[in-house]
């Protein structure tokens, strides 16, 4: 067996991976979205329950909050697939951030263009999502792409629960070749690969609906 047939055969992970970074990027984009736009809303309540949230999920290991869901809910009943774990895990953590960078975004808008919008007679929450929400989230790119790359690094916890990633293919095949060196270089080079990927994508919208006069970087 030689090299390229190591990466071939843990190329059969990618996939895996791919579906949980994905998975767990698109858990956390909704709920800092959903964050960030309660926050701004400033519904009666939200502000503490919100601080809270990013406070504590900002502090839990990624790791001890997957076993807290995965191994811990069935003690009261509440079974979860691997899958779903990663998401309440992972995605909600990943939320807690992107909450940060989507409100430090906010506070980027133009407040003449919401005070224009509020003369027009819109209402907060079509400012929100039509003046600010689309902004936002081109100031917010750097951040989000930081924050997605964060999830590829920790997506390797999977395995812990299951998920036939490309960690768990690498770990069973450098026990049964003895090839520990080989076999964990492949798993750096295919990560590599898909974080270069992923970012060649982001950097494209980024390209693609970034406000007009600033510079990329």
């Amino acid at each position: 067996m030689n090299f390229f047939d190591i990466i071939a055969l843990l190329a059969q992970g990618v996939g895996y991976t791919v579906m949980v970074t994905l998975a767990c990027s698109v858990t956390g984009l909704l709920v800092g979205l959903a964050a960030a736009g309660t926050r701004r809303l400033g519904l009666p309540g939200a502000r503490p329950l919100l601080d809270v949230y990013t406070y504590i999920f900002r502090g839990i290991p990624v790791l001890v909050l997957l076993f807290l869901v995965y191994f811990g809910l069935p003690g009261i009943g509440l079974k979860v697939s691997p899958l779903l774990a990663m998401m309440l895990s992972l995605g909600l953590i990943c939320g807690a951030y992107l909450a940060e960078v989507f409100r430090g975004a906010l506070d980027s808008v133009d407040a003449g263009e919401i005070v224009a919008a509020q003369s027009m007679g819109m209402t907060r929450l079509q400012i929100l999502m039509y003046i600010e929400f689309p902004q936002m989230l081109r100031f917010a790119v750097p951040g989000m792409v930081n924050e997605f790359t964060s999830v590829l690094k920790y997506s390797p916890f999977a395995y812990t629960v299951g998920i036939p990633e490309i960690t768990k293919q690498a770990m069973t095949l450098a026990s049964t070749t003895l090839r520990g060196v080989e076999v964990y270089l492949a798993v750096g080079i295919l990560y590599f690969a898909i974080y270069r990927t992923l970012l060649v994508g982001v950097q494209w919208l980024a390209r693609r609906y970034r406000v007009p006069g600033m510079g990329m970087a």
